[in-house]
């Protein structure tokens, strides 16, 4: 995998030098909006990071202004249509949080889809490239990722899929509430930054999150049990950095080329893989606190878990069938990247 996002630092300070020279000045400012506190791991390791690094590239030509927990208003499902508009001139954001508007992404959200963050995130980008584009003309994509494993985080132990029977569980996706309707759960649909309220005052019995996110949530501190998967996790999400399109043709080509060079397949792998590297220390976090981790291994997913899913991927690919997608095709070839060219 190439490093290009990781080694533009060098091309800034070129760029400073004519910067300090008075030969360049501010010209651009974007303004970036997500529903994250700008302390959450997201804003603060990998935005932040994204939005420092083209600031440098360009010689402070471009100012991105940070915008953390939905500070240009509405709320997290308006943030695609936020870019779209203009409200926003870039956004991150959940694509499930419009669900059925994107359903080519959504073969990364399937369960026991994905072992890797990283790998997804490669195949992620690549897929764009290469089928998701029209599903996204309405918007100038920078980056496209999964986080890492997403797990249960309930009241009550979790190991085989009865155990969910009578819970409300807040689900991360549209796929995610289909499969805990098969469980006997109750799926309860709500963007992240609502979940720390809802376990609280008891209205839910648990949630769908990756680690990584449970400290800036609190969760830990709410609910007592945690059940991960061995190998490919339970689900993952998908993310896209996205841009509106009038803003980005506004910039003059050599900006563009600077906001480019620091997107795409690169910037899409560090995300991922950054995202998934948090979750060892809140795993850590929750460990110190005494809480009950159930790690639920291969054959007990093969054997309890896999066929409560195989619904969700033959009425998936019937769905996508209706809109003239071949959804087996999505999954063989992500399957196909993640397992060759993304993978390591």
């Amino acid at each position: 995998m190439k490093t290009k996002f990781l080694m533009t630092a060098l091309g800034g300070v070129a760029v400073g030098a004519m910067v300090a020279s008075g030969a360049m000045a501010q010209e651009v400012t974007l303004r970036l909006h997500q529903f994250l506190p700008a302390q959450a791991n997201v804003p603060a390791l990998v935005l932040d990071v994204w939005a420092d690094q083209v600031e440098e590239a360009s010689g402070g030509r471009i100012e991105i202004e940070r915008y953390p927990s939905m500070q240009l208003g509405g709320s997290p499902p308006e943030l695609m249509d936020q870019a779209v508009d203009g409200v926003a001139d870039i956004v991150w954001t959940v694509v499930g949080y419009t669900p059925g508007r994107f359903p080519s992404t959504e073969v990364f959200e399937l369960p026991f889809m994905v072992a890797d963050a990283r790998a997804a995130s490669c195949a992620y980008w690549t897929m764009y490239e290469e089928s998701m584009q029209e599903e996204f003309s309405a918007v100038h994509l920078l980056g496209t990722w999964v986080h890492g494993p997403g797990m249960f985080h309930t009241a009550d132990p979790v190991e085989v899929p009865s155990d969910l029977e009578g819970m409300q569980i807040r689900g991360g996706s549209r796929l995610v509430n289909q499969l805990l309707e098969l469980t006997g759960a109750t799926p309860v649909g709500m963007p992240v930054p609502a979940v720390t309220e809802a376990l609280s005052r008891g209205v839910l019995d648990g949630t769908t999150i990756p680690w990584e996110v449970t400290a800036a949530l609190r969760v830990p501190e709410l609910v007592e049990n945690h059940t991960e998967f061995e190998g490919n996790a339970l689900y993952t999400l998908t993310f896209v950095l996205a841009m509106n399109n009038e803003a980005y043709a506004a910039m003059p080509e050599d900006l563009q080329q600077i906001l480019d060079d620091n997107s795409g397949l690169d910037f899409s792998v560090f995300a991922g893989g950054t995202q998934a590297d948090a979750d060892g220390p809140a795993r850590e976090a929750a460990v110190e606190l005494g809480n009950n981790i159930i790690t639920v291994d291969a054959a007990t997913a093969e054997a309890e878990w896999l066929p409560v899913v195989q619904p969700i991927y033959d009425t998936w690919i019937a769905d996508l069938a209706e809109q003239n997608i071949d959804g087996q095709a999505l999954i063989d070839r992500a399957q196909e990247l993640m397992g060759g060219q993304c993978a390591g």
